[in-house]
């Protein structure tokens, strides 16, 4: 494996077949998926060749008032990010310019006057025809470096996995390949000063404001703030208090023992290899916690990536394996003792106090703990006259209050209640062989009055 200052070159990724453009100005980094500023490998490569060009970098972000299902909500959070991203590229001597309109437009707009295009990597239907464009309409060559995952996804396989137990040996035979810390290039040649018009993140909520936005769902800064620096305080205060906990209770939703990483993921606000790499440092007595989280945080995590990537009916009913799409249509007909509509799921106007307070969290905090997505998930398809329609309601839900949602880990969660990457179970009504969850199962298994007390203080905050 070659190494770019440890940066992998399985990791790096030409688009298309043209030159560096050597009477330019800048090295373009057009920022989407990897919206942070340390361990980037995307913006480590653009310094790098920036440096060996003579010249500076210029980071682009595309602003789209109508992202795919995103709202007032997604927006608050993103742009609380990239308030602090710019603040520190500014300190690193690279200026970053935010422009409403697509994404590849905006890239496409700055690319004229770049020796070439640097891109990060992100997985969906849309964000992979973003890059098409701009590989297939600039004027000079277009690098993709993958910095959103551990192991690249081509590297780990080339087919869409069926489980975690399939793809956990192919990860764990490169991670030590790839588990490199990620330490930042000097930029040798400043654009702080140059003439290029944005808008202006030192005002996040003026550019709130100007944005065409759904603004019936609220922001939740009351609970989650975005930013690197707030993701790795977070991140330290669970490493120092919670950690040792981990184990024991990343099952129990009652409680808080958890990293709460996900949304920060999403928005690549954090690294997953900052967060390996703390981890991995973390005391050797906990040993058998680390091995848990990392399976959550590289193997789960990127089996969710290799679902996305590798089947383009990942956000509909389409995607589920043969055996569960036959399972459900053969208890199609099953009676449902009950049935809900959307609108009653949304106003948490269920039978079940366990489900409406799970919905509770998420409409409150934008967040759900992992074992009471899975109980929320299953009674959607429960309660819903048909399993389609149960798939459609789930998915709508969870991309529309969830900070994390929209991203390859909420379709492969949402698939997963359906039968993705899981077994034929013995078989029981409605459900037929599609894995079940029971409200005696939460009683059993945790202390599920104290997780409604839990949320019942959400609602007073």
């Amino acid at each position: 494996m070659i190494y770019y200052h440890n940066i992998q070159d399985t990791r790096i990724k030409q688009l298309n077949d043209l030159d560096i453009r050597l009477d330019a100005d800048y090295v373009l980094y057009w920022m989407q998926q990897s919206q942070r500023v340390e361990y980037n490998h995307a913006l480590e490569y653009a310094v790098l060749q920036a440096n060996n060009l003579g010249m500076g970098v210029v980071v682009a972000f595309g602003l789209m008032d109508d992202y795919p299902e995103a709202n007032l909500r997604h927006y608050t959070f993103m742009l609380e990010g990239l308030t602090e991203t710019n603040a520190l590229l500014e300190k690193r001597g690279i200026h970053m310019m935010v422009r409403r309109g697509s994404p590849p437009d905006v890239a496409l707009e700055l690319e004229q006057n770049a020796a070439m295009v640097v891109c990060d990597c992100g997985y969906l239907k849309h964000q992979r025809l973003w890059r098409d464009k701009i590989a297939r309409k600039a004027a000079c060559r277009v690098v993709q470096v993958e910095s959103d995952v551990i192991v690249p996804l081509e590297t780990v396989s080339s087919k869409a996995e069926y489980a975690a137990r399939t793809i956990r040996p192919k990860i764990k035979n490169h991670l030590d390949d790839y588990l490199v810390e990620l330490k930042p290039i000097k930029v040798q040649h400043s654009t702080v000063n140059i003439s290029l018009d944005g808008l202006n993140l030192k005002r996040p909520a003026d550019i709130l404001a100007l944005l065409n936005l759904d603004r019936s769902i609220p922001a939740v800064t009351q609970f989650f703030k975005g930013g690197t620096s707030r993701a790795k305080k977070i991140f330290g205060n669970f490493i120092r208090s919670r950690f040792k906990n981990y184990e024991k209770n990343h099952n129990q939703p009652q409680t808080d023992d958890i990293s709460h990483m996900s949304m920060y993921l999403h928005f690549g606000q954090i690294s997953p290899l900052y967060l390996a790499l703390r981890i991995n440092k973390a005391d050797h007595r906990l040993d058998s916690a680390k091995t848990s989280f990392l399976e959550e945080l590289i193997v789960r995590r990127e089996l969710a990536a290799n679902f996305v990537y590798y089947n383009r009916d990942y956000d509909n009913f389409d995607c589920l394996p043969d055996w569960a799409r036959k399972t459900l249509a053969d208890h199609r007909k099953d009676r449902r003792p009950y049935t809900y509509t959307l609108r009653q799921l949304e106003d948490a106007k269920t039978h079940d106090p366990y489900w409406n307070a799970a919905m509770q969290e998420m409409k409150y905090t934008g967040f759900m703990h992992n074992y009471m997505r899975m109980y929320w998930g299953k009674k959607i398809l429960e309660w819903s006259s048909s399993p389609e329609l149960a798939f459609r309601n789930t998915l709508a839900i969870n991309n529309k209050y969830f900070l994390d949602g929209r991203d390859p880990n909420s379709y492969a969660g949402v698939a997963w209640i359906y039968g993705v990457h899981d077994r034929a179970w013995p078989q029981r009504a409605i459900y037929g062989k599609v894995r079940c969850m029971m409200a005696s199962g939460l009683e059993r298994k945790c202390d599920i009055r104290a997780y409604l007390d839990k949320v019942k203080a959400y609602s007073r905050r």
